[in-house]
């Protein structure tokens, strides 16, 4: 055997396996890159549903004062957000598990629907409707709504392109094979969890 055809038996089996070698890492770190962004983007729905909570508390205390006949309404709406709190604290940990994503979006739905029977309350109420600091958090509560719409789209947009990535071949191999999972949608399962709460002036 001649030097060159030596050097050509041992290259060409170094080239290849190198050449693999820089392909599964060009993979491994395209699925981090994007279930990173698809935290990030759940991260981005978290700030705005933290400030969602944050503003219920302060809705039902000026309602308070109006609808002292209310009382189940008003515990209905705190025990949802608190509950609404908790399944956001829980899927922290476990952003993109099927199981956590959908207690959340559960939980969300469960408070959707108080603060839209609170709203519907609230209409008897023409003094609470006229209250300054009744229509500012309305106000603000809508704008919160409408983040949390955006932000949701932007976390399944995130999923979508991160499952898409991890499902074709040959990258489906080295997925499975360093654990990345399939993250799951957040999608809403029953028709009363659509409906946002209508805020109307």
């Amino acid at each position: 055997m001649t030097t060159t055809l030596i050097i050509l038996v041992v290259a060409i089996p170094l080239v290849v396996t190198l050449l693999l070698v820089v392909y599964v890492i060009a993979v491994y770190n395209n699925l981090v890159t994007l279930r990173n962004r698809y935290k990030n983007a759940f991260s981005q729905i978290d700030v705005q549903l933290k400030r969602r909570y944050d503003l219920i508390p302060n809705l039902v205390e000026t309602a308070k004062g109006y609808m002292k006949h209310e009382r189940e309404t008003l515990e209905a709406v705190i025990a949802a957000r608190n509950a609404a709190l908790q399944a956001v604290q829980a899927v922290a940990g476990h952003v993109g598990e099927p199981s956590a994503m959908r207690a959340l979006a559960a939980a969300e739905g469960t408070l959707g629907g108080a603060l839209g029977r609170l709203l519907a309350v609230m209409e008897a109420y023409p003094d609470l409707k006229a209250n300054q600091n009744m229509m500012a958090l309305q106000e603000e509560l809508t704008s919160t709504e409408n983040k949390v719409a955006f932000a949701r789209q932007g976390y399944n947009d995130a999923v979508t392109t991160y499952n898409t990535a991890r499902e074709q071949f040959p990258a489906v191999i080295f997925a499975n094979m360093f654990g990345f999972q399939e993250a799951s949608l957040w999608e809403i399962e029953s028709q009363a969890e659509r409906q946002a709460p209508q805020v109307k002036f």
